[in-house]
């Protein structure tokens, strides 16, 4: 995989300092402008506060990028009819000079081919609601399987049949630990009633479950952090909302990549905002706690 490196991302190579990856669909796709700028500049301060170095992974003009400039991040936050980038997409967008925010598959794809293996991200994709009628399953999953990078998030996304996602991580082999928590977080919520087998009370002890990971020459694994009880949304409420979305999506005949944005547009405007507030925080919290986790690790 052919990848360039921005100046910062690249001088952290040489030095061996901490790397950790970030996703671009947030910025392209999953938040309104200016927000979404907002939240990418938090996410890589908040990296940077902690020892490490961002690596934003995105695709412009068909070329496979490892960490942006101001120019290139902006151009994501504010561009129209950009491209929602799989792991599947990417040869597309490489062929025809595209450009595009890339979700959890291609980004740990991404990270896994520079020698990333820390990624932050918010909520993972996995298995829609209404499955029986519509297969329709996140590319996230299997490539967390298939790639040895550790993925940090606040769970699954709220929108998603969440049992149904944990069977399957089961069934791809792939450990979901909690930090701090024994039950998996529901995105905007910090419970779910699911619980977890496994956890860890910090980053150096996730560290040595990642060492481990390694040294088994086995795939990925997720870390699930519990969104700021401060802006966290109350599991009821979320619910209620959450079910008019669906029903609105139904309605509207709603499928495929379009459904979780629609569905996360949705629940800022049922919920005046706060699910938006609640998105921010947890990205940020998400994204020091996989610098964190970086810094433990180190290049060992």
């Amino acid at each position: 995989m052919k990848l360039i490196y921005s100046p910062e991302v690249a001088a952290a190579r040489r030095t061996l300092k901490p790397l950790v990856a970030l996703e671009t669909s947030v910025l392209a796709q999953g938040l309104p402008y200016p927000q979404n700028l907002e939240c990418a500049r938090r996410c890589e301060q908040a990296i940077r506060d902690e020892g490490a170095v961002p690596a934003a992974m995105a695709v412009i003009d068909g070329q496979l990028l490892v960490g942006l400039d101001e120019a290139q991040t902006k151009r994501l936050a504010t561009g129209k009819k950009l491209m929602k980038l799989g792991s599947r997409d990417l040869c597309v967008a490489v062929a025809r000079r595209a450009t595009g925010g890339t979700t959890v598959s291609a980004a740990v794809e991404m990270a896994a081919s520079a020698g990333i293996g820390v990624f932050a991200t918010g909520g993972l994709g996995g298995v829609h609601r209404g499955v029986n009628e519509h297969l329709d399953i996140s590319q996230d999953l299997p490539a967390i399987s298939r790639f040895p990078v550790a993925v940090v998030c606040a769970g699954a996304k709220s929108v998603l049949d969440l049992p149904r996602t944990m069977e399957l991580l089961e069934t791809l082999a792939v450990p979901v630990i909690g930090v701090g928590t024994d039950e998996l977080p529901g995105f905007y919520t910090r419970e779910t009633g699911l619980s977890l087998e496994h956890q860890v009370d910090d980053a150096q002890e996730a560290a040595a479950v990642v060492r481990a990971r390694r040294e088994l020459k086995q795939g990925g694994l997720v870390f699930a952090l519990p969104p700021p009880a401060k802006s966290a949304l109350k599991r009821a409420d979320l619910e209620k909302h959450l079910e008019a979305a669906l029903a609105l999506a139904t309605k509207k005949k709603i499928e495929g990549k379009a459904v979780t944005p629609f569905l996360l547009a949705q629940l800022v405007e049922r919920t005046r905002g706060r699910s938006l507030k609640a998105n921010l925080a947890l990205l940020e919290h998400n994204a020091r706690f996989a610098a964190k986790l970086s810094v433990s690790l180190g290049w060992k």
